[in-house]
């Protein structure tokens, strides 16, 4: 059951931010709690893929299937936007995931409270569930927090704790996250729990994941290696660069005790495709030709061994 499901708790009238795929999970508890929205505000549609359609952020789609009133303003610190908020008389202004800085006066103008994945002061910043999983963290989790003009630096109200598996990747850890948001964010509207400043020691920064965060560099070790594509995985994609055939996406792999590949080079062994790195091979389990669809590599092997060495 949630966490808190047993406290006696009175409705909080609550104004939602949130744009991603982890923000509708999160918007999704809220909106079965007590203290269901009384407005969502999201990032505008924008041109997506490759016939660059017009498309909504997750947490439009979300909001009209749930009936809640929604906003798409260009900017959450212009005058209407904060006007639209103002309006719905909102008691608490949560956030998650949404994508944008929310600045002075609106940081101001109401009781904030922010669902930050991680367990602050630890992995501060845009990507924090992928950084936990690149840094081969053990534990992450979630914390309550109120926003403040410095980034993820404001007073926790509720943390909790979650393992980081083995073969956890993004796709299986973030939803676990999302759900455990949902349910500390419902408990702290329900508790209203004392904030308290984070640590000064122990902070770290999730800086967003850039181009050259997608690249399995093989100066880099295979335990390294295996790490980033857990972490950016399904959601973003890494990939390796194939002489003369452009990029070749790897959406899973394992390290591989095999010495004999070296690093940079592909290599056939006994139906596998392995890569070399710094210090061993990189088994890729799963790949991405240019312009296709993933597939086993085994199957991706039976097109292209003849350009790899055994």
């Amino acid at each position: 059951m949630p966490r808190g499901w047993w406290l006696a708790c009175t409705s909080v009238r609550t104004v939602y931010l949130g744009t991603s795929d982890f923000a509708v999970t999160v918007l999704e508890r809220l909106a079965a709690s007590e203290h269901r929205p009384a407005l969502v505000v999201t990032r505008p549609d924008r041109p997506r893929g490759r016939g660059r359609k017009l498309a909504s952020p997750p947490v439009a789609g979300a909001a009209r299937e749930l009936g809640l009133e929604l906003d798409q303003p260009e900017s959450v610190n212009a005058e209407d936007a904060r006007a639209a908020i103002a309006a719905a008389r909102p008691e608490a202004v949560c956030i998650c995931a949404f994508g944008a800085l929310i600045r002075e006066p609106l940081l101001s103008d109401h009781r904030m409270l922010n669902v930050h994945p991680s367990l602050l002061p630890r992995w501060r910043g845009a990507a924090p569930v992928e950084r936990a999983i690149e840094a081969g963290d053990s534990l992450t989790g979630v914390s309550i927090m109120r926003p403040t003009a410095e980034l993820d630096a404001g007073p926790v109200c509720l943390q909790a704790s979650e393992p980081i598996e083995a073969e956890d990747d993004y796709g299986t850890l973030a939803p676990r996250l999302a759900r455990l948001g949902g349910d500390l964010l419902v408990e702290t509207l329900d508790t209203s729990p004392e904030c308290k400043e984070q640590a000064r020691e122990g902070v770290t920064y999730a800086e967003k994941i850039l181009a050259a965060d997608r690249r399995l560099d093989p100066s880099l070790g295979a335990e390294s290696l295996a790490r980033r594509v857990r972490a950016l995985n399904p959601h973003i994609g890494t990939w390796l660069e194939l002489s003369g055939d452009g990029r070749l996406g790897v959406r899973r792999a394992a390290v591989r005790v095999r010495d004999g590949v070296a690093p940079g080079k592909l290599a056939a062994h006994d139906g596998s495709l392995l890569l070399g790195t710094a210090d061993g091979a990189l088994e890729l389990l799963e790949v991405q030709p240019p312009g296709g669809r993933s597939m086993d590599a085994a199957a991706w092997l039976r097109g292209h061994a003849g350009l790899l060495g055994d």
